[in-house]
């Protein structure tokens, strides 16, 4: 009986496995900043939080890979300095926006950035119909008083700012993109933690050292990147590169809802529309993409 059942259900199992992996992953990471935003932001602020969460995650990571293993050329040093300073800043921009700014609304406008390298690369006229998607999205949240929306210039500008990051951070990863992995994710954390733990540092000073705090920065850490990472490498295997893109693009509306869940936050009509529209432009552009999404284009692997 039990051998029967187990091969009745495992092939379902493993259909689903991969979509179940991605949803986990998004949601680690939502849970993760979620847990940040509640526990961190009060103590040390976005600045601390940010290099707690950056420091820990390297720290981490550099453990699992041990990337002094491989050898790293100069130029592939550069590369990589490049890429986790981009890492780094971008961080520290999304958290920097999490202090006035829905959880949920801050990823979706941080998306703009990688929707605007993978659509500015394209001349194909599908993709103006991703880019209006998109541009209606931010229209509807970005304060230029047409929408009448009510969220912070100063948050939004930040959140505009990890954008930006963001697809630096895509366009610097890919020229260490031949590097394993590993090596190149920890060492790009490494940098990362090196941009923005001084500032910190600076804002939160011996704060930083308290037990309580460094204990929730390593579990923070833990749910925020090993999780994610192991569960992304696990639906890589398995998934042509454009579904895990499709995939992916569910992280705003998971954001949204781990926020309302977890803090509180509810989001008007105008701005689950929003999201809709930016997660359509997101999904249309992987699932026309003439050529495979680079796993260097995964914020997670690092924030």
């Amino acid at each position: 009986m039990r051998v029967f059942a187990a091969a009745s259900v495992s092939p379902a199992v493993h259909r689903f496995l991969p979509f179940l992996a991605v949803l986990g992953s998004v949601t680690a990471l939502g849970i993760g900043t979620s847990w940040a935003k509640h526990w961190l932001f009060p103590a040390v602020g976005a600045q601390g939080t940010t290099a707690l969460r950056v420091g820990f995650s390297a720290l981490l990571v550099l453990l699992l890979w041990r990337p002094w293993r491989w050898h790293l050329s100069r130029a592939d040093a550069k590369a990589v300095v490049l890429y986790g300073a981009a890492l780094g800043g971008m961080n520290l921009m999304f958290y920097l926006s999490l202090r006035t700014l829905p959880f949920g609304l801050a990823v979706a406008i941080e998306f703009a950035g990688p929707l605007a390298v993978a659509i500015g690369s394209s001349r194909r006229a599908v993709d103006f119909v991703w880019v209006l998607l998109a541009v209606a999205g931010l229209g509807l949240l970005l304060p230029l008083g047409l929408s009448g929306s009510p969220l912070d210039p100063a948050g939004v500008a930040f959140a505009l700012g990890a954008a930006v990051f963001w697809a630096l951070y895509i366009v610097f990863g890919k020229r260490a993109g031949h590097l394993h992995a590993g090596h190149s994710v920890s060492l790009g954390l490494l940098v990362a933690a090196l941009v923005v733990v001084p500032v910190g540092v600076a804002h939160a000073g011996a704060a930083l050292l308290s037990p309580g705090l460094l204990l929730i920065g390593v579990a923070m850490a833990a749910v925020s990147s090993a999780v994610p990472i192991s569960l992304e490498m696990m639906a890589l295997k398995r998934l042509p590169k454009e579904a895990f893109g499709i995939m992916i693009s569910m992280e705003p509306a998971v954001a949204a809802l781990v926020a309302m869940a977890l803090l509180g936050e509810h989001l008007s009509a105008v701005q689950w529309l929003a999201i809709g529209c930016i997660m359509a432009a997101s999904m249309g552009s992987a699932a026309t993409a003439a050529r495979p999404v680079p796993p260097a284009e995964r914020r997670a692997h690092a924030a």
